[in-house]
């Protein structure tokens, strides 16, 4: 498989690499992430700043030490539920260099991720994020990543679903995998809470 590379900072494996992501919500209704490598060292993080946070539909992905990485940002309003991924932080007028949408709006869909300065490189994203059991695939129908449950390994015990992992196959960029799961969240609990909700006026995605 191609290298894919998105964000600065060299976090393409040539090997296959197991991730451990933790979302918490101490202190506020929104979400914060921290993900670690096989060692235990911080690779990731995304802070949870208040309450009004959500509502800006604006989520950055920061590295260990605190560096802009990914913004990932929904598009509103929008049919499909379209998310852009810009780099770093994002700022007036900057063009997104990926989106991410769902397929359909009835029923059970998959995910589409576009790449766009890439013409071609498009992913598939399967499964059931809301159970931490999907797949991104490439165009090609390798798997890319892989998000799963978490198996503690002293007790074989599979732990909730506020810890999980993500398997990276050699030469897929583990921010860019990362900046896919925010949005993965985002969605499902967008389905959580709106869920009978009145629907927002649409324009064309």
């Amino acid at each position: 498989m191609k290298e894919t590379l998105i964000a600065e900072g060299g976090y393409v494996y040539k090997q296959e690499t197991l991730l451990t992501v933790l979302k918490t919500s101490l202190f506020f209704a929104n979400d914060g992430y921290s993900v670690y490598d096989c060692k235990g060292q911080l690779v990731f993080r995304v802070d949870s700043y208040g309450p009004d946070t959500r509502d800006k539909g604006e989520i950055v992905l920061m590295d260990a030490h605190g560096k802009c990485l990914l913004t990932v940002r929904r598009k509103r309003p929008s049919l499909h539920q379209r998310w852009e991924g810009f780099t770093g932080e994002r700022s007036d007028g900057q063009k997104p260099i990926f989106s991410v949408r769902r397929s359909s709006i009835i029923g059970r869909s998959s995910v589409t991720v576009e790449v766009y300065n890439n013409p071609g490189e498009e992913y598939q994203i399967e499964g059931s994020f809301a159970q931490r059991c999907c797949t991104i695939f490439n165009a090609g129908k390798e798997s890319v990543a892989e998000i799963r449950r978490k198996v503690d390994a002293s007790t074989n015990v599979v732990l909730g679903k506020d810890v999980f992992s993500i398997c990276l196959k050699p030469g897929f960029d583990g921010a860019f995998a990362m900046g896919l799961v925010l949005v993965l969240d985002q969605i499902n609990g967008d389905e959580t809470i709106t869920e009978g909700a009145q629907v927002e006026p649409i324009t064309e995605d």
